[in-house]
């Protein structure tokens, strides 16, 4: 077996003739396996493990209101860039190309969502906060097409890449395209830990530093909630915190989500990869970790220059097993809401869980696209007639996995402000104005098909047939 010594000299005369990609992706790959291959350490002391305080993870209610005079305001904003995680595809429901142009509620996709939402802010307060999009190389080009349609928007569009690093053969630690594997399969997109990196490296920083912006929010692309909040932006502005985590209540629908620990005297985001497996139980419990990462995150840009600059952001490495072709290969990823430790004065704000609303897979689609929700002015409201606070739990089966199908399954989607939970599985088709209520199960055997007619009222029914309607 080669040394790791061996492996990282063989490593580096193989990806200098990797002539796609550029000389800071090269650098930041072979660091990046150098850092994996020395074995730093990853889990924790667990009994070095503090609950944060609350000067540390700031209640939101606790937050000072905004200034009530316009001027003020714009003021602040003009110092915000947005910046949406962009690198996604759509294939895990289904789609083709970049998630966030998935069509979401009336028509519109994440991304009109999202410019309609910044086109507001800036209209409302004579401001010009700017997107960015961090598009991967699996994005890149469709995204350029798609928002040739916003160019007369009162709101400047940004796109740059995050890193396109090789992935690994398992066994002899060779970049998989220095073997021949040179489409799209060779590569990988390392992670959204890449966005500080990327930012530096694709010149965007730098101008926006120069156009006097201060902080970026950083958020996923498919995350409803995400939407700029000004007293959050004022408390972090007022504080000089360089860093902030928005984390929300766990319930046992996140029970693996990161959060937020005191750690030898730093905040430290705590993920369940580092977790010895004797404390995995413990970690999942919400009585002892109440709180998980929403990766909404907001960044002061100067202290992104300063780290990136300083080479010090040296986040916990997640190794991502894969096959390509019968090889199996590693690619090694960063996650952005581990750099937390990395900044000072950061902080994390425990969010109203309004704030965390993503979209994974149909069966999201159906809350946000139900009366559970409404819209307004770009932005997904919660309907104030549903009196608990949770979201019914929803599963969807297979036949509903895809878009298109779940979207053929449903004359209109029922109505289900009233509903705690909905297992549905078979081959099963809903009619129109349905009204789902308490606990409802439909699960119709192979073979079976079940039309439910229009008007149907459900509820706490198991349905198994036609005969149970």
């Amino acid at each position: 077996m080669a040394t790791d010594t061996e492996k990282i000299s063989q490593l580096k005369s193989s990806v200098a003739n990797l002539n796609q990609i550029s000389e800071s992706e090269k650098t930041g790959f072979v660091s990046l396996v150098s850092r994996y291959l020395s074995g730093e350490a990853q889990q924790v002391e667990w009994s070095k493990i503090q609950t944060p305080t609350d000067e540390i993870v700031v209640p939101y209610d606790t937050l000072e209101s905004t200034p009530e005079d316009p001027e003020e305001t714009k003021k602040l904003l003009d110092k915000l860039v947005v910046l949406k995680l962009n690198g996604g595809l759509g294939t895990t429901m289904g789609c083709t190309g970049p998630k966030s142009v998935i069509e979401v509620r009336n028509g519109l996709t994440f991304l009109d969502l999202i410019v309609i939402q910044i086109e507001n802010l800036n209209k409302k307060y004579g401001c010009s906060v700017p997107l960015l999009l961090m598009n991967s190389f699996n994005t890149h080009d469709d995204t350029q097409k798609i928002i040739e349609k916003y160019s007369n928007s009162n709101i400047e569009i940004h796109t740059f890449n995050q890193s396109q690093y090789p992935r690994l053969v398992a066994d002899d630690f060779v970049p998989l395209p220095s073997k021949g594997h040179t489409d799209k399969d060779g590569w990988y997109p390392p992670g959204h830990g890449d966005v500080f990196p990327s930012l530096k490296n694709s010149g965007k920083l730098d101008a926006l530093l120069s156009q006097g912006k201060e902080y970026v929010f950083a958020a996923n692309s498919d995350n409803l909630g995400a939407v700029v909040d000004l007293k959050i932006l004022n408390h972090l502005i007022r504080n000089k915190n360089e860093y902030c985590m928005e984390v929300t209540p766990k319930t046992l629908a996140d029970v693996k989500g990161g959060t937020l620990i005191s750690y030898e005297g730093k905040v430290q985001l705590l993920e369940i990869a580092q977790v010895p497996d004797q404390h995995v139980n413990e970690f999942k419990s919400i009585e002892k970790f109440k709180i998980f990462n929403t990766n909404n995150l907001w960044v002061n840009l100067k202290a992104i220059k300063r780290l990136v600059e300083a080479d010090a952001l040296k986040m916990e490495i997640i190794p991502n097993p894969k096959e390509v072709d019968g090889v199996k290969v590693l690619q090694l990823e960063t996650a952005a809401g581990a750099a937390i430790k990395f900044f000072d004065h950061a902080i994390g704000i425990n969010v109203p869980r309004s704030r965390f609303l993503p979209v994974k897979a149909s069966s999201d689609l159906l809350l946000v696209q139900s009366d559970l929700y409404t819209l307004v002015d770009g932005f997904v409201i919660r309907n104030p007639a549903r009196t608990n606070p949770a979201n019914p739990s929803i599963e969807l089966g297979p036949e509903f996995k895809k878009v298109a199908n779940f979207l053929s399954r449903f004359k209109s989607i029922p109505s289900i402000i009233e509903l705690d939970s909905l297992k549905v599985s078979g081959d099963v088709w809903f009619g129109a104005n349905i009204t789902l209520k308490g606990k409802v199960s439909i699960v119709v055997k192979s073979g079976v098909k079940l039309e439910i007619p229009d008007g149907t009222v459900l509820q706490n029914k198991e349905i198994s047939g036609p005969e149970d309607l």
